[in-house]
């Protein structure tokens, strides 16, 4: 388990304005131009934000001319995914409970 790289991940969604690209990015890739105007950001702010999304994984980037297109990385997220359970067995565990009959 390698400690920095899970804090990294966290801490690239402990932001208003990522977990709204996160959000935003559900519905399929998406443009810069796009975002930047759902977000009413600046565009440095915008490149700040991706690139933090990226380096963790949980987005990717392709550059058509001269716009990046983001989308989710199916990878990136199922990594999170089993990060989180990592860290949290028990969740799993309490939910696998929860499908009784008595509550």
């Amino acid at each position: 388990m390698e400690l920095k790289e899970d804090v990294r991940k966290i801490k690239a969604l402990a932001d208003e304005n990522r977990l709204a690209v996160m959000l935003s990015l559900q519905n399929g890739e998406k443009c810069a131009c796009v975002l930047l105007d759902e977000l009413n950001i600046t565009q440095p702010t915008l490149s700040h934000h991706m690139r933090l999304l990226c380096d963790s994984g949980l987005v990717v980037g392709r550059k058509e001319g001269k716009w990046m297109h983001y989308s989710i990385s199916s990878e990136g997220t199922a990594a999170f995914k089993e990060m989180i359970n990592a860290y949290m067995p028990e969740a799993q565990k309490k939910k696998q409970l929860r499908n009784c009959n008595c509550c």
